[in-house]
This record gives C-alpha cells, sequence and structure tokens, in this order.
C-alpha cells in the first residue's frame, strides 16, 4: 500500500459535474494498493497515518495528528500510485492489484478510519476523479507499507 498524505485547508471531488464530496480543513489520502497487499496491515498503516504529527501547533511547528488538530479525511483511491515509470517513457501498472481486490482494501480502510472516530470523505472508486484542494504548507508525505513493515520488523530484533 502507498498513501501520499497532504495537510490541507480543503478539498473536494467531482466525478462528471458538481462535487460529489468534500471536506474543509484536514488530510487528503490518495491511496494507492499493489499486488500482494492485504487487509492484514491496515491497522498499522492506518496508524501510522493518522498518528503523524503534520499539523502546525500554536508556534508553527509541525506537532500535532489530525485528532488533535482537528478536521476530516478524505480519501481518493488511486492505482497510478502502484505504477512503475523507470522503464521507458509510458507508466506501466502490472504491480497495481486487481480492481476487486484494491476495492475491498480501500473500503476497509475507509471503513476502519470511521469505526477510529474521523470523518471521511470519499471520491468514487474506478471513476474519472477531479480533485481540487488547498494543500497547506504545501505539506506532502509518502507512506509505503514495504518501508513501514521493514522498520517495524528492525525495531522488535
Amino acid at each position: 500500500m502507498i498513501a501520499v498524505i497532504q495537510s490541507v485547508e480543503n478539498a473536494s471531488v467531482s466525478v462528471d459535474g458538481p462535487p460529489v464530496s468534500s471536506i474543509e480543513k484536514g488530510m487528503l489520502v490518495y491511496f494507492g494498493v499493489e499486488k500482494g497487499d492485504d487487509e492484514s496491515v491496515l491497522d498499522k498503516f492506518l496508524e501510522k497515518m493518522m498518528k503523524l504529527r503534520i499539523f502546525k501547533d500554536e508556534n508553527g511547528k509541525m506537532n500535532l495528528s489530525l485528532s488533535q488538530a482537528g478536521g476530516d479525511v478524505m480519501m481518493i483511491s488511486q492505482f497510478t500510485l502502484a505504477g512503475d515509470i523507470y522503464k521507458g517513457n509510458r507508466p506501466g501498472f502490472d504491480n497495481a492489484a486487481a480492481p476487486a481486490d484494491a476495492r475491498r482494501i480501500y473500503e476497509k480502510a475507509v471503513s476502519m478510519l470511521r469505526d477510529m472516530g474521523y470523518t471521511v470523505a470519499t471520491g468514487m472508486f474506478g471513476e474519472h476523479m477531479k480533485v481540487v484542494y488547498c494543500n497547506d504548507g504545501p505539506e506532502t508525505f509518502i507512506l509505503d507499507s514495504a518501508r513501514l513493515l521493514h522498520r517495524s520488523q528492525k525495531n522488535f530484533v
């Protein structure tokens, strides 16, 4: 799994017309699922994502998590995060999970975030979406489950 995480002042997503969902202050997450990813990683992945202290405190320092800063989550499925752009000039998507698998994991992630108490806005899985947002900072971070798991294994040795 790969997530591109942004601190935003606002975000909205449209599919063929007016916005289908929007948030004010919060976290915009582009979420990609790769072949071999499964739901067993979601607890650790989402816990790490939601504990990230990427929001500014009263001194202007990135020191607050989303729950501390207040705000919502916009979660957008994005298979292109699994794209390979290093071979040739046209992206290859062999590493992307099959649509049914990606949808299941994406929907489970959204459900888990809601169960954690977050308000989660979404786009429409598999649709062409237009996302409009104001990145605050700009601040953008990448969370990769392969790197996360590798680090956690090192910590237990």
